[in-house]
């Protein structure tokens, strides 16, 4: 069986880099501001790279660059797939074509650079693939989908590396007023498995990374981050927004992906929750999580420093649990103040001998996913 490690990161957040972005998460810091992105729209809680929001390309291409770098390859990489999803695509781009178009301006130039798929395309040509190309959307759950279509490419030998990746710039007047009109945005921050939180805060965010068969990491003596052990998804068929109250399809998830993984429940030392601020899914994890895993393991989420990049945030959460991994450093649960759920929440950074990690995402259409990985430090 092939085994599939990551030796390449890269990770652009409102908090920074990727060295930033983690130094900043292990101190307990935040890049969620009360910012006003459109005058047409109220002052709101959020996570930007800049004054305004950005469009996805030019960080797109750093972010291929920085993990390039990380990984130390260069191009062209002809047999190296790619990977890149992302939910909501250039949906800002778009509503400001459609903007100028009811203004009377007709010409909408450059549109077929807006398709879904352009993502992984201008990816694929700039490092210069002649293998598999997939650009997955699965909602909030694409960046693990992401992860996993990586993963299974390596597995079926189909490369010897892959390039993953997710970005999402969700800071669009449509996105803004459609979540205010569910109820599911927050008035003043992002506070995980609060007692006292409002919802979810939008970020803007992306992360790629470079996975690749051991042997091939090993020969070339890369560095490595840790290991992809498996994964699972499972759909609810319930609702389009809101958890089945049962939870079973995702409890599913959780216990195939440990099965894949030829581990156990007590075998996890660290959660990452999806962890939105909203009352629905910290309440449905929080039940999932005590239901799965009697030991108690530690459980960090990142969303109450990075905001939630929607399409992009499960990979993110993949970036730190594996920065996590290598560091052998927990990061504490940004944000949690009261905590409403009985769990074994990580309140400071601190060193920590860990040998496995899990992430959870979920996503809207019933969408669960997790994704298991191993230390290779420890």
């Amino acid at each position: 069986m092939v085994r599939v490690v990551v030796t390449g990161i890269s990770l652009c957040s409102g908090l920074g880099n990727l060295a930033q972005s983690w130094q900043s998460l292990l101190d307990g810091q935040t890049a969620i501001q009360l910012r006003q992105p459109f005058l047409e729209l109220p002052v709101i809680p959020v996570a930007m790279l800049g004054k305004y929001p950005l469009d996805l390309e030019a960080w797109r291409s750093q972010l291929v660059t920085e993990v390039l770098a990380d990984a130390k390859l260069t191009g062209p990489l002809k047999n190296c797939a790619v990977v890149v999803g992302s939910s909501r695509g250039f949906q800002g781009r778009i509503e400001t074509l459609n903007q100028r178009f009811h203004q009377g301006d007709g010409y909408l130039s450059n549109w077929l650079e807006l398709l879904p798929q352009q993502l992984a395309i201008a990816t694929a040509k700039q490092i210069g693939s002649q293998s598999g190309l997939l650009a997955p959307m699965g909602a909030c759950t694409t960046g693990l989908w992401s992860l996993c279509q990586g993963f299974e490419l390596l597995q079926r030998g189909e490369c010897p590396q892959v390039l993953v990746g997710a970005i999402e710039s969700p800071i669009t007047q449509l996105s803004i007023a459609g979540f205010q009109k569910m109820g599911a945005m927050a008035e003043q921050g992002c506070f995980p498995f609060d007692k006292h939180r409002e919802g979810l805060v939008l970020g803007e965010n992306g992360a790629m990374m470079m996975l690749e068969n051991l042997d091939s990491a090993k020969k070339r003596q890369a560095k490595i981050y840790g290991e992809v052990l498996g994964w699972s998804f499972t759909c609810d068929a319930h609702h389009v927004s809101a958890p089945q109250k049962s939870h079973q399809p995702a409890l599913r998830a959780i216990a195939q992906c440990l099965e894949r993984s030829s581990l156990s429940p007590d075998d996890i030392d660290h959660i990452h929750p999806h962890g939105t601020s909203t009352t629905l899914n910290d309440q449905a994890e929080a039940a999932m999580i005590t239901d799965s895993f009697s030991h108690r393991p530690w459980v960090s989420g990142s969303k109450g420093a990075t905001g939630h990049s929607l399409g992009a945030s499960g990979i993110l959460s993949a970036a730190f649990s594996l920065m996590m991994l290598r560091s052998q450093r927990l990061f504490p649960c940004v944000g949690l103040r009261n905590p409403e759920f009985d769990l074994n929440f990580v309140w400071q950074s601190q060193p920590q001998s860990l040998r496995h990690a899990l992430c959870l995402s979920f996503g809207f259409g019933g969408q669960n996913g997790a994704i298991a990985f191993k230390s290779l430090t420890n």
